[in-house]
Protein backbone atom coordinates (compact mmCIF):
# COMPACT_ATOMS: atom_id res chain seq x y z
CA UNK A 1 0.00 0.00 0.00
CA UNK A 2 0.96 3.40 -0.62
CA UNK A 3 0.54 7.40 0.31
CA UNK A 4 -1.01 8.13 -2.72
CA UNK A 5 -0.58 12.30 -2.41
CA UNK A 6 1.06 15.40 -0.63
CA UNK A 7 4.12 15.26 2.15
CA UNK A 8 4.79 11.75 2.14
CA UNK A 9 3.35 10.52 -1.69
CA UNK A 10 5.05 7.09 -2.68
CA UNK A 11 5.42 5.89 1.07
CA UNK A 12 4.50 2.47 1.33
CA UNK A 13 3.04 0.65 4.25
CA UNK A 14 2.57 -2.94 4.58
CA UNK A 15 0.20 -4.62 7.06
CA UNK A 16 1.10 -8.40 7.68
CA UNK A 17 -0.27 -11.40 5.48
CA UNK A 18 -2.79 -12.46 8.62
CA UNK A 19 -4.56 -8.58 8.24
CA UNK A 20 -7.91 -8.91 8.81
CA UNK A 21 -9.02 -5.27 7.22
CA UNK A 22 -10.50 -4.24 3.91
CA UNK A 23 -8.36 -1.31 3.21
CA UNK A 24 -9.60 1.68 0.41
CA UNK A 25 -7.83 0.56 -2.77
CA UNK A 26 -5.18 3.38 -3.88
CA UNK A 27 -7.60 3.76 -7.02
CA UNK A 28 -10.52 4.65 -5.25
CA UNK A 29 -8.53 6.95 -2.48
CA UNK A 30 -7.29 9.10 -5.50
CA UNK A 31 -10.47 9.15 -6.69
CA UNK A 32 -11.95 10.53 -3.55
CA UNK A 33 -8.91 12.84 -2.38
CA UNK A 34 -9.23 14.27 -6.19
CA UNK A 35 -12.77 14.93 -5.00
CA UNK A 36 -11.67 16.57 -1.84
CA UNK A 37 -8.57 18.42 -3.06
CA UNK A 38 -11.41 20.85 -4.87
CA UNK A 39 -13.97 21.47 -1.93
CA UNK A 40 -11.47 21.61 0.97
CA UNK A 41 -8.67 23.44 2.76
CA UNK A 42 -6.26 20.97 4.80
CA UNK A 43 -4.61 23.33 6.84
CA UNK A 44 -7.25 23.72 9.45
CA UNK A 45 -9.18 20.64 9.36
CA UNK A 46 -10.05 18.15 12.68
CA UNK A 47 -10.31 14.86 11.18
CA UNK A 48 -12.09 11.66 12.57
CA UNK A 49 -11.21 8.63 11.20
CA UNK A 50 -13.60 5.28 12.39
CA UNK A 51 -13.01 1.72 11.64
CA UNK A 52 -9.04 2.41 11.08
CA UNK A 53 -8.55 -0.75 9.53
CA UNK A 54 -4.86 0.11 7.89
CA UNK A 55 -4.68 3.69 8.70
CA UNK A 56 -4.51 4.51 5.05
CA UNK A 57 -6.96 7.08 5.74
CA UNK A 58 -5.30 9.02 8.33
CA UNK A 59 -2.10 9.14 6.69
CA UNK A 60 -3.20 10.14 3.53
CA UNK A 61 -4.91 13.14 5.30
CA UNK A 62 -1.42 14.23 7.50
CA UNK A 63 0.40 13.56 4.24
CA UNK A 64 -2.03 16.67 2.55
CA UNK A 65 -1.33 18.91 6.13
CA UNK A 66 -4.16 18.26 8.21
CA UNK A 67 -3.03 18.72 11.51
CA UNK A 68 -5.44 16.75 13.99
CA UNK A 69 -6.42 13.28 13.10
CA UNK A 70 -8.02 10.72 15.63
CA UNK A 71 -7.57 7.32 14.09
CA UNK A 72 -10.24 4.92 16.29
CA UNK A 73 -9.68 1.57 15.62
CA UNK A 74 -10.91 -1.95 17.78
CA UNK A 75 -8.34 -4.57 16.54
CA UNK A 76 -5.89 -5.09 19.23
CA UNK A 77 -3.40 -5.81 16.20
CA UNK A 78 -4.60 -3.56 13.76
CA UNK A 79 -4.16 -0.54 16.45
CA UNK A 80 -0.53 -1.57 17.13
CA UNK A 81 0.46 -1.82 13.38
CA UNK A 82 -1.40 1.84 13.05
CA UNK A 83 0.72 2.96 15.91
CA UNK A 84 3.96 1.40 14.65
CA UNK A 85 3.07 3.18 11.04
CA UNK A 86 2.76 6.61 12.45
CA UNK A 87 5.56 6.26 14.51
CA UNK A 88 7.59 5.72 10.89
CA UNK A 89 6.12 8.05 9.15
CA UNK A 90 6.53 10.48 11.95
CA UNK A 91 3.42 11.85 12.46
CA UNK A 92 3.04 11.23 16.40
CA UNK A 93 1.98 14.79 16.36
CA UNK A 94 -0.63 15.10 13.94
CA UNK A 95 -2.32 11.28 14.02
CA UNK A 96 -3.68 10.17 17.39
CA UNK A 97 -4.59 6.93 17.52
CA UNK A 98 -7.35 5.58 19.68
CA UNK A 99 -8.12 1.42 20.17
CA UNK A 100 -11.42 1.42 20.99
CA UNK A 101 -14.78 0.80 19.36
CA UNK A 102 -16.20 3.12 16.89
CA UNK A 103 -20.28 3.07 17.97
CA UNK A 104 -18.92 3.99 21.88
CA UNK A 105 -16.81 6.53 20.68
CA UNK A 106 -19.29 8.20 18.53
CA UNK A 107 -21.67 7.98 21.30
CA UNK A 108 -19.71 9.52 24.03
CA UNK A 109 -17.10 12.01 22.65
CA UNK A 110 -17.64 15.44 23.01
CA UNK A 111 -15.65 16.57 20.19
CA UNK A 112 -16.75 18.09 17.00
CA UNK A 113 -14.93 17.29 13.29
CA UNK A 114 -15.24 19.08 9.92
CA UNK A 115 -14.75 15.54 8.58
CA UNK A 116 -15.46 12.52 9.62
CA UNK A 117 -14.48 9.12 7.62
CA UNK A 118 -16.24 5.84 8.13
CA UNK A 119 -14.81 2.92 6.81
CA UNK A 120 -16.94 -0.31 8.61
CA UNK A 121 -16.26 -3.50 7.62
CA UNK A 122 -19.33 -3.99 4.97
CA UNK A 123 -20.61 -7.02 6.76
CA UNK A 124 -20.57 -5.13 10.01
CA UNK A 125 -23.90 -5.59 11.77
CA UNK A 126 -25.58 -2.06 12.24
CA UNK A 127 -22.88 -0.11 10.40
CA UNK A 128 -25.77 0.95 8.24
CA UNK A 129 -26.44 3.05 11.26
CA UNK A 130 -23.06 5.52 11.22
CA UNK A 131 -24.65 8.07 9.35
CA UNK A 132 -27.31 8.70 11.86
CA UNK A 133 -25.25 8.35 14.77
CA UNK A 134 -22.84 11.22 13.81
CA UNK A 135 -25.72 13.39 12.84
CA UNK A 136 -27.61 12.62 16.12
CA UNK A 137 -24.35 13.23 18.50
CA UNK A 138 -23.41 16.49 16.66
CA UNK A 139 -19.91 14.99 15.62
CA UNK A 140 -19.79 17.43 13.02
CA UNK A 141 -18.56 20.96 12.77
CA UNK A 142 -21.11 23.39 11.09
CA UNK A 143 -20.55 22.83 7.35
CA UNK A 144 -18.99 19.59 8.81
CA UNK A 145 -18.95 16.71 6.44
CA UNK A 146 -18.91 12.71 6.71
CA UNK A 147 -17.85 10.34 4.24
CA UNK A 148 -19.29 6.75 4.53
CA UNK A 149 -17.39 3.73 2.64
CA UNK A 150 -19.80 0.86 1.98
CA UNK A 151 -20.99 -1.36 -0.29
CA UNK A 152 -23.63 -1.40 -2.79
CA UNK A 153 -25.84 -3.35 -0.88
CA UNK A 154 -27.52 0.00 0.61
CA UNK A 155 -28.73 3.02 -0.17
CA UNK A 156 -28.64 6.23 1.72
CA UNK A 157 -29.98 8.64 -1.34
CA UNK A 158 -33.15 9.17 1.17
CA UNK A 159 -31.07 10.48 3.97
CA UNK A 160 -31.98 13.80 5.01
CA UNK A 161 -28.02 14.80 5.30
CA UNK A 162 -27.43 12.75 1.74
CA UNK A 163 -25.63 15.09 -0.34
CA UNK A 164 -24.49 12.45 -3.08
CA UNK A 165 -22.66 8.96 -4.19
CA UNK A 166 -19.55 8.36 -5.62
CA UNK A 167 -19.17 5.01 -7.19
CA UNK A 168 -15.41 3.57 -7.51
CA UNK A 169 -16.07 -0.12 -8.61
CA UNK A 170 -17.52 -1.85 -5.85
CA UNK A 171 -16.49 0.70 -3.31
CA UNK A 172 -19.48 3.88 -2.92
CA UNK A 173 -18.60 6.57 -0.70
CA UNK A 174 -21.76 8.47 0.75
CA UNK A 175 -21.35 11.65 1.85
CA UNK A 176 -23.42 13.19 4.02
CA UNK A 177 -23.46 17.11 5.71
CA UNK A 178 -24.15 18.58 9.04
Amino acid sequence: MRIVSGSLKGRRFSPPKSFKARPTTDFAKENLFNILNNTIDYDDLKILDIFGGTGSISYEFASRGVPDVTCIEMNFNHYKFIKKTVSELDLEDTVKVIRGDAFKFVEKTGEKFDLIFADPPYDLVGSEKIPDLVIKNELLNEGGLLIFEHSGKESFNSHPNFIENRANGKVIFTFFKA
